[in-house]
């Protein structure tokens, strides 16, 4: 922000933005080379708003607290700060690039990556008669889909669930993970990556790596509206069957994982047409959102959708759906100046693998199971249940006045 901007946003003037700078409150950088123009962090003036607006009106800071405001709750997993990612201190894109999906797991269930070989067995993923049964019937459904019909029937063939120390949450985890990727993938030898790419690409070069970025990158984000509902059903004493079953439910919707699914029908259109600026200016004449683009948590750009479209221009440099992801790119910063968000990435990794219907979602399920599975482990060692307090803005209460 400039310095009217930032100060007009706090209601103060300029000497109190720079008395604000000098106490460490808010920092800023020169602008434009020039040592007498500088910017102020929109993420501090923002932080420093939210404090005042505690102290006016407490109330209405609580209410704003479920809407991208204040923190919440307590959570020793995901740090999101100036711009970059990380889980329990590690930044996510470098363990997108040095780390199996396995080792970030243990990492967000444990705190240590090297926990993955206690915890992930050698034995074969396998679904049970019963469960490989039912996904014979529902085999015309995407992988999301057959997760929601498939999960109650496997947590009910695990009695070991009901046990909610944090070291048998983890290996209820493991059991849970495994079973969506034999869903996704079929049954068979190997780590999660290593099934999913055998799966979904059989004999395709340079799928793992892709798949595993991606799941790593999907694995949390702090506390977003899944991982909120499934701390909730956590917190209620259910099993992490039951958390993981509620954080799938969230995810699906259109503001949240289903996202990718609108990114698709968005690069599909585009494909079609022909010209990325022509339909992105038609979507904002019709008043239409054009997804894929801008996140609140980072305003220079999410680097999970970043790192995502950079691996899929390394693995395929002359995929046409790499260059579409591009065009599309160029034409929404041209248009509304926003940078592609992680939905945009996930779409274009399943165009440019060639990967099955419904696996850009499927791929941010299955990472982001690894969250939920955390956030579990996190409430059941808090041992507090999550009740918030609503506002009645209803009628008064009714009296009998005929008496």
């Amino acid at each position: 922000m400039s310095a009217r901007e930032a100060a007009g946003e706090l209601g103060v003037t300029l000497p109190t933005l720079y008395a604000y700078v000098s106490r460490g409150l808010i920092r800023s950088e020169s602008a434009g080379g020039s040592r007498r123009t500088r910017r102020y962090r929109a993420e501090d003036v923002r932080r420093l708003k939210e404090r005042a607006e505690r102290r006016r009106d407490p109330d209405k800071a609580a209410e704003g607290a479920l809407n991208w405001g204040t923190p919440v709750m307590e959570s020793g997993i995901t740090l999101i700060s100036e711009g970059k990612l990380y889980y329990r201190g590690r930044d996510a894109l470098e363990l997108a690039h040095g780390s199996t999906v396995e080792e970030v797991a243990a990492l967000i269930w444990t705190g240590d990556p090297a926990a993955a070989h206690r915890f992930f067995p050698e034995e074969p993923a396998v679904l049970s008669p019963r469960l490989r049964k039912v996904h014979g019937s529902v085999a015309d459904l995407a992988p999301p889909e057959a997760f929601g019909v498939l999960l109650p029937l496997a947590a009910a063939e695990d009695p070991a669930a009901y046990d909610l120390r944090s070291a048998a949450v983890a290996r209820t985890g493991v059991r849970i993970l495994r079973a969506l990727v034999a869903i996704a993938g079929g049954d068979g030898s190997g780590g999660v990556v290593e099934i999913l790419a055998r799966g979904w690409a059989p004999g395709e070069q340079d799928v793992a790596a892709l798949i595993n970025a991606a799941l790593v990158l999907c694995a949390d984000h702090e506390l977003n509206v899944s991982a909120f509902t499934a701390r909730c059903v956590a917190s209620s004493g259910a099993t992490p069957y039951a958390a993981v079953a509620a954080g799938l439910a969230a995810i699906g919707g259109t503001r949240h994982g289903g996202q990718t699914e609108l990114v698709e029908a968005l690069l599909r259109e585009v494909g079609d047409g022909g010209d990325a600026r022509f339909v992105l200016a038609g979507r904002l004449r019709r008043g239409e959102g054009i997804p894929g683009f801008g996140h609140s948590l980072y305003p220079e750009g999410d680097p999970r959708g970043r790192e995502l479209l950079e691996l899929a221009a390394e693995a395929r440099p002359r995929s046409p759906d790499v260059a579409l992801a591009q065009e599309v790119s160029g034409a929404a910063r041209a248009l509304i100046g926003e940078a592609p968000t992680l939905d945009l990435g996930l779409a274009t990794v399943a165009r440019v693998l060639g990967l099955p219907p419904g696996s850009a979602l499927a791929l941010f399920a299955l990472g982001r199971t690894i969250g939920w599975i955390g956030h579990a482990i996190e409430q059941y060692e808090d041992g507090s249940l999550i009740r918030p307090r609503a506002r009645y803005t209803g009628e008064g209460p009714f009296r009998n006045t005929d008496a």
